[in-house]
């Protein structure tokens, strides 16, 4: 079985998050695809981040896990991309619950908010968790993606 490729990506706001999540994912094996920033220069979020949710929305990455400052406006424009369910999360339990219940194909943190630890700890979570196939989270899911419509 092929590993799981995850699409990064941040603004200035948070690159030595990425930075440190991206090394972690590659020790733990997973295919890392990289849509910047790469340095602490100052850079839009929606330049680093939509390309990377239509990443996800392609299918061209398995999930996504993206950051800003606070996570705010990374999350706002990942769920512009249809068929996205990005999650803002701050402590792993939010990591875990918003996979189980809401299937999320990707997650949003603040480097503002979470230390580099953290982010790690979440990451880890959200990716070995799975959706609980529970009907009563399906229904609701459904009903969600079918606002794109």
């Amino acid at each position: 079985m092929n590993p799981l490729k995850i699409a990064i990506a941040t603004d200035h706001g948070a690159f030595h998050h990425k930075e440190a999540l991206k090394e972690h994912l590659l020790t733990q094996g997973y295919d890392v695809v990289d849509f910047g920033c790469f340095d602490e220069s100052s850079v839009d979020y929606p330049d680093t981040i939509y390309p990377a949710a239509l990443a996800v929305s392609n299918k061209e990455v398995d999930a996504g896990i993206i950051f800003c400052g606070t996570g705010i406006g990374a999350s706002i424009v990942a769920n512009k991309v249809k068929g996205i369910r990005c999650a803002l999360i701050h402590n792993v339990w939010l990591a875990q619950v918003t996979k189980e219940h809401n299937n999320s194909n990707m997650i949003a943190m603040g480097g503002r908010v979470v230390d580099i630890p953290t982010a790690l700890e979440c990451a880890d979570m959200w990716l070995k968790t799975s959706f609980s196939q529970e009907e009563r989270h399906q229904n609701r899911i459904d009903k969600m993606m079918a606002l794109e419509d």
